[in-house]
């Protein structure tokens, strides 16, 4: 199902240039030679999740899924001096994909990354997380949150990526071990107390969830 409107997904991207170098060239390398380059968020979320890490100024941010790195570079951008960016990837080829991005960048020593399984990795890792961005197995999602929320401290805020799956959850029936795994997720998210949350319809759904 498409979701947005092509021509206004252009035209928001026309408006919200990345200025980046690094990123726009791997971007432009996901989207000619990886078959699974829908993965990679890309111009318009990208910003967005600049824009949000800047304005949060956080000095330790937790990525879930790092794929080939392009989202941990947007976030770190607004890493507070001395911050740190620990982003966890369980497949090892990816990862070092990954890591060569970073080696590109002027700020790769404040990027981590971690392989292995992330709810492991979870336990390993306790840093006062200002930012979280989940964007991994989709049926691991409500798993990692509830590892996450208790650990959270007040005004800790994650963005979960993928919350639409592609228009599947908007289905009368949701079917699929993913969608109905984000569908669980979402319902398990609207009803917990413990946070303030906002879906936004940006791309392919991004769920804001503030810790309260």
């Amino acid at each position: 199902m498409d979701l947005i409107n092509p021509k206004a997904q252009a035209y928001a991207e026309k408006y919200s240039k990345q200025e980046d170098e690094l990123l726009n060239e791997i971007e432009a390398l996901t989207l000619k030679n990886h078959p699974e380059a829908h993965m990679l968020s890309g111009t318009l979320q990208g910003k967005f999740l600049e824009m949000i890490s800047r304005l949060i100024a956080p000095t330790y941010i937790l990525e879930i899924g790092t794929f080939l790195g392009y989202s941990a570079l947007c976030l770190e951008k607004g890493l507070k001096p001395g911050g740190e960016l620990h982003t966890l990837e369980i497949d090892d080829q990816t990862a070092a994909m990954a890591r060569e991005n970073f080696k590109k960048s002027k700020t790769q020593n404040k990027i981590i990354l971690h392989t292995g399984n992330a709810l492991e990795l979870l336990n390993t890792l306790n840093k006062p997380w200002d930012l979280v961005f989940i964007d991994a197995d989709k049926t691991g999602y409500a798993d990692y949150y509830q590892a996450l929320v208790p650990k959270l401290k007040p005004g800790s805020l994650i963005m979960a990526d993928n919350v639409l799956f592609h228009g599947q959850v908007l289905e009368t029936e949701v079917k699929g071990k993913s969608a109905k795994a984000i569908q669980a997720f979402n319902e398990m998210v609207s009803a917990d107390q413990r946070v303030e949350k906002m879906m936004l319809t940006l791309r392919d759904g991004v769920y804001l969830i503030r810790k309260k």
